[in-house]
This record gives structure tokens, sequence and C-alpha cells, in this order.
């Protein structure tokens, strides 16, 4: 049975490290369109959630889960634990120099990049299959910049940006109180 997408925060294990947002996994995800056999590269992976997601999502296939954080590789592999998620390899390094022993891949998600980012993606580009995708996710202007003037620069890549809001309701007494989470810019690049 396939994987549905949108494990609720709450169940991951969760530390001081960033971790990408059930509504903006789900998107994430959806856009990066992971097949069953798939080898996924999760880059600033984070908590692993999106990690998670995608091994769930490609049993056949295998991820790349690269952190540069210790604490951020001990969650990822509690979840991994947690989630019953043997695809997976935990790389604990930087960067673009932890990128250098990986396999071709089907895509790319790129959570965060150390101000490595065009680095990051001329490895990205090099291992990634004709049809493959990047997925971005940008939570600063500088990133999504960078991001976009890389892809303008490359006719290989056909891309598309969307900025996604959330915001969730939390009860506070009798009422029902608007939370925003951080907005998002989401990248997709589709290499052809």
């Amino acid at each position: 049975m396939r994987h549905m997408l949108g494990i609720e925060d709450e169940e991951f294990c969760r530390g001081k490290i960033p971790m990408t947002k059930q509504e903006i996994r789900i998107l994430t995800l959806t856009k990066a369109k992971i097949q069953e056999a798939d080898v996924i590269w999760d880059i600033g992976a984070g908590t692993g959630s999106l990690s998670i997601e995608s091994a769930l999502l490609a049993p056949g296939g295998h991820v790349y889960a690269v952190e540069r954080k210790g604490e951020g590789t001990d969650l990822i592999r509690k979840n991994a634990d947690k989630f019953h998620v043997k695809n997976i390899t935990i790389l604990e390094g930087e960067a673009p120099a932890a990128l250098a022993s990986l396999p071709a891949c089907n895509v790319v998600l790129i959570g965060g990049s150390g101000k490595k980012l065009r680095e990051i993606l001329d490895v990205a580009d090099q291992q990634l299959v004709n049809g493959g995708r990047i997925v971005l996710n940008c939570v600063t202007i500088q990133t999504l910049y960078e991001a976009l003037a890389y892809m303008r620069k490359r006719s290989d890549y056909k891309y598309e940006a969307v900025q996604i809001q959330a915001n969730r309701l939390h009860p506070v007494g009798d009422y029902d109180m608007v939370q925003a989470l951080n907005p998002i810019h989401i990248i997709t690049c589709k290499k052809i």
C-alpha cells in the first residue's frame, strides 16, 4: 500500500533542530513527485521529517539524509526507527562535501544550504537524472533570490515557485486563535 502524505508533526521525535511542518511537507513531496524506486537526497535534513516521508513513498528506492548537526542526525535515526524506515542512509556532514560519494538521484530536496547553495546545486545537477527534480524550501529571501538567479541561467531546467503561508487554529479558552507558521517559498526545478 502506498504511503499517504502528512504524518502529524507531533509524531516526530523533535529537539531544537528545525522541522519541515506537515503542511509544507505535503506540498514539497507533492511537487517532488517521488516514485516507488526513486533515489532521493535530502540536504539539510533537520529532524528528517521529509526524509522519513520520502522513504515511505519510495519503498523500492533509497533516501540519503544529509545533516551537518549531530543532534539532527540523532533525531533522524530516532525517527527512522520509530517509523520502521530501513531504506535510508544518514550522513553527518556539510554539503556540498558530504555529497561527494552519493549515487545518481531522481529527486533532491534542499531545506538548508549553510550559505553554499550554488555549490550544492552544482553537485546536485551533476548527479540528477534527466527528468529529475530539485525542490527547495526557502525560508529567507536571500535563499529564494540565489536559487532563482541560479535557475534563470540554466536552459536545462524548468522551474516554478510558490509562496505558502499556513495558519493553524489553537483553542484559547472559549475561542480559537490563529497562529501563523513561517511563510515558505517552494521552488520546484525539473531537469529537461
